[in-house]
């Protein structure tokens, strides 16, 4: 799973719908998505509980975990204490959705973007080309913001 932190895309305001469609096929590839599928977490065990009933509730909590420690290890730090914190994959995963479309949000990237279009220098290491398109891009989503 460390390897995959290098991979993964980070989550950075602008990015939920492809930072969550990764995220929910890198655990369902690894087959512990279990978290994000159900709609509830399995029951207790009890002292009546069969094997399988314990079996899922582990894996459950399993995959919980597992989800849980994944998707905050592919947040942007200063991301990470905007997020209402859950000990459930699938709440949390619904908070960060939450936060993504909230106004506070689209207040803080407006000013990121503005701060990165107005600070960012020209690399001599690359081509002009592409620091044009990258200023084009940051114009491109200040304006989708208007």
């Amino acid at each position: 799973m460390f390897a995959l932190d290098n991979t993964m895309t980070k989550f950075n305001e602008l990015n939920y719908a492809d930072w969550s469609e990764k995220i929910q096929f890198q655990l369902g590839v690894m087959n512990l998505d279990m978290a994000l599928i159900m709609d509830e977490k399995p029951a207790a065990i009890m002292e009546d509980s069969t094997e399988d009933e314990k079996a899922l509730l582990e894996d459950w909590e399993r995959s919980n975990r597992l989800s849980l420690n994944l998707m905050r290890m592919t947040m942007a730090d200063n991301i990470k204490p905007s997020i209402p914190n859950t000990e459930n994959a699938r709440e949390f995963m619904k908070n960060v959705k939450e936060y993504s479309n909230s106004e506070i949000t689209d207040k803080s990237v407006v000013g990121n973007l503005m701060s990165e279009l107005t600070t960012k220098k020209f690399e001599w290491s690359q081509p002009i080309h592409d620091h044009v398109t990258q200023m084009g891009n940051l114009e491109a989503k200040l304006k989708s913001f208007v």
